[in-house]
This record gives structure tokens, sequence and C-alpha cells, in this order.
């Protein structure tokens, strides 16, 4: 591919599919007010004080097709790619496109009606059939400690459908902060626009992550804090079924497990942190259909418990997101052991400016309950319960609860104007 008109394409790609979503983004707004698609603060999961519409995806979603559509059909005129050559990369494309469209009236159903996880999940896995069956699958992972260049075909359809079902849910569960999902997005699908570039993949998987940043910083400036919209299901979904599907389709002949994996890896911390929030309610002997909803056990949650404002969390976990895409860029580009020694350095310049970066306490913030705004002041203190003016919030038993709903201390974070 030429380097000039390569980067012209991917400037295009970029450019068209960012001003779709900007535009396109307010006309989401008002239709999200007439269907319903509105999320109202009425749990102690929200951040949100006021309804706010949750329809912003179908906006990435035509931002994406729109450019990357058009981009495909002027490159095939001018032959800069085959589309109907030995790759069959129209089928492919064909069955990615009317998977989008099928996962979406999943989600847009969950948006306005609500959905149950398994009607849901059964979207999902019929999208990724579908996907399956146009001929994109993981044929095989190649890395110098990990060698399987090619699968049993059983194997390669269970993987490529339980990497894309993984994937789409992933990204739907850090969807909790303004700009979280969508920003990390960005940086991961700039990540892999690196890595195909790195890896002279293909000019199809090069505009196809490129529209997807692209949709992505289009859309950012109305769901960065404070959100004036949200992707909602539909589009959590869209992003990651999307990653899950290019991150196959870029997948070159060297470190494609690195390719493939990457979104993953980014998305690990807060996986993570869920399963280990269903575990401590597992243990604390809450019933079976609690354990599988959403809490306020994940990370976000947790650093806003810690006293950082939505701003700082979410760019804080950009940061990790930027980190572990820069290791995978690394790896591709320089190899496992400079990647590492990356890594180290990192590691080593967060534990020395940790106290720097940290949010400051004085012991005299006060503290607002998530579930129903209570604020607990430490100069009045909480007397009907036994607790004195003057008592730091961290110095309250662990016995105390909420005097208004009975919630637990860790159901508290820093007011917002002690931040």
């Amino acid at each position: 591919m030429g380097g000039i008109n390569m980067w012209g394409d991917i400037a295009i790609a970029f450019i068209l599919a960012f001003v779709v979503a900007f535009v396109a983004t307010p006309y989401t707004m008002k239709i999200a007010k007439k269907i319903g698609a509105e999320d109202i603060p009425k749990d102690k999961r929200r951040t949100h004080k006021r309804t706010i519409p949750k329809f912003g995806g179908p906006a990435v979603i035509l931002g994406f097709l729109v450019s990357t559509i058009y981009l495909l059909i002027v490159m095939s005129l001018e032959k800069t790619i085959n589309l109907f050559g030995v790759e069959q990369y129209a089928k492919k494309l064909i069955g990615f496109f009317i998977a989008i469209i099928i996962l979406a009236i999943f989600c847009v159903i969950d948006d306005t009606k609500t959905i149950k996880p398994l009607t849901k999940l059964t979207g999902q896995l019929l999208a990724a059939i579908i996907v399956v069956l146009s001929g994109i699958t993981i044929d095989g992972i190649t890395l110098p400690f990990l060698n399987f260049p090619e699968m049993h075909e059983v194997i390669s359809v269970i993987l490529t459908i339980v990497w894309i079902v993984i994937v789409t849910n992933a990204i739907n569960l850090i969807d909790g902060l303004d700009g979280l999902s969508s920003g990390i997005s960005v940086i991961s699908a700039v990540s892999l626009l690196i890595i195909f570039v790195l890896n002279g993949s293909s000019m199809v998987s090069i505009v196809l992550i490129t529209a997807l940043a692209g949709a992505l910083v289009g859309f950012l400036p109305y769901n960065f804090s404070p959100a004036k919209t949200f992707l909602g299901d539909t589009g959590s979904n869209f992003l990651g079924f999307s990653l899950s599907i290019i991150s196959i389709l870029g997948s070159a002949k060297t470190y494609t497990a690195a390719v493939i994996v990457l979104p993953l890896i980014v998305l690990g911390l807060p996986i993570f942190d869920t399963f280990m929030a269903i575990v401590r309610r597992i243990i604390k002997g809450k019933s079976i259909k609690a354990v599988f909803k959403a809490d306020k056990g994940h990370l976000h949650h947790r650093l806003l418990a810690k006293g950082y404002s939505q701003k700082q969390a979410v760019i804080l976990l950009y940061g990790v997101s930027a980190i572990l895409g820069m290791f995978a860029i690394i790896i591709c580009d320089s190899g496992i052991w400079k990647a590492l020694s990356f890594l180290l350095i990192v590691i080593v310049a967060i534990v020395a400016g940790y106290r720097n970066f940290s949010p400051e306490r004085t012991g005299k913030e006060s503290y607002e309950c998530l579930q129903c705004k209570y604020i607990y002041n430490p100069k009045v203190g909480n007397e009907k319960a036994g607790i004195k003016p003057g008592t730091e919030f961290k110095n309250l038993p662990d016995s105390w609860v909420c005097p208004v709903c009975g919630e637990s201390k860790d159901m508290f974070q820093v007011h917002q104007d002690d931040r």
C-alpha cells in the first residue's frame, strides 16, 4: 500500500466518521426523549443526579457505517483494495454489517423497554454466529511463546464466538462514568490502528478501525463529564462487538495474539474488579439474583470512593488503557523484552509519583450516600447513632449505616464540593 495514499485514506475515514457522529448525536438526544431511552438516576449505581439520554450509540454506528462504506466503495473503484479477492472481504463485511444491525435491534429494545440479560446474550450470540458464517474467524495464534498457526475448525468457531461475546460485554461493564467506555474504546482503537500499520495489515481493517475511532471522537464531546448523553447499551455493545471483529480482521501473520487480546487487556482491570465484586456479594450471603445485578464494586466506583472526582477517575483509567496499548505496540514493533522494560519503567514512575497524584484528605471532608444522597458531615456527626461531632468518616465503626436509607459505609463517596 502506498504510504501517502494510505494516510490520506486514514484521514478521510477519520474525518468523515467524526463529522457524521458529531452532527448526528444531538438528533439522537432528541429521539431519546421521544422513545423513552433515558437514564434515570433511580439506584445507587448511578453517579449522575439528573435524567440523561442514553441513545448516543446510533450516532456512533451511523458515523462508522457512512465512513466505512464510502471509503471502501471509493477504494474499490480506484482498485486500491480488492473486496472480491481471495480474502472475500465483501462477504465478510456484509456479514459484519448485518450482525451490527441485528445486535442494535436487540439493544435499542433494551434501551427503551429493558430486556432480560439472557435475551440480550441471545442477540450477541446471534450476531457472533452471523459473523462466523460470513468467514470471520480466529484461525490461529502466533507468538514467540504461544504458537498455534492452525486450529481445528470447531475450536476456531468456538474461540471466535467466545472472544466476540467477552469483548462485547467487557465494554458494557465499564460504561459507568461519563466518557469512560467511549474514551477507552478510542484508546483501544488507536492502539489497534498503530499495530495494524506496523504489521502491514489489510487496508480494509485499517479503514474500519480508523472510522470507529473517528466516530467515537465525534461523540466524546457530548459524553465526557459532565455528560449530555450516554452511549446506552446500543452504543456500548456496538463498540465491544466492533473492536472484537476488527481485531480479528486486522490480525497479521506476526503477533496475532497481541492484536486480538489487546482490547481484553485494556479492559482487564474493570472485568477483574467486577468479578471480585460478584465474589464479595456471594461471600456476604446475598441472593443468587442479587449476584447478577450491577453494583458499586467496580473499579471506577472505588476510585470515586477514594476521593477522586469523576474526571480524575476517568483520566486515570484512560492512562492505564494507554499504557497497556503502548505495551502491545512495543511488543509488535520491538519485541517482548523492550515492552517489559517499558512496563517496568512505568510501574516505577507510578509508585514514585503516587503521593503527588493521589487525592489529599484532611479528614474534614463530607461523604455522600450514593443511594439516597444523604451527606455525612464530620462537624455535625450522627448523634442519634452515637456518633459525636468531629468524628471523621474513616473513624466511623464498620457497623454504622446511612441513617436515611440504611446503606453501609462502602456506599459513600467524598461529596463533590469537597474534591
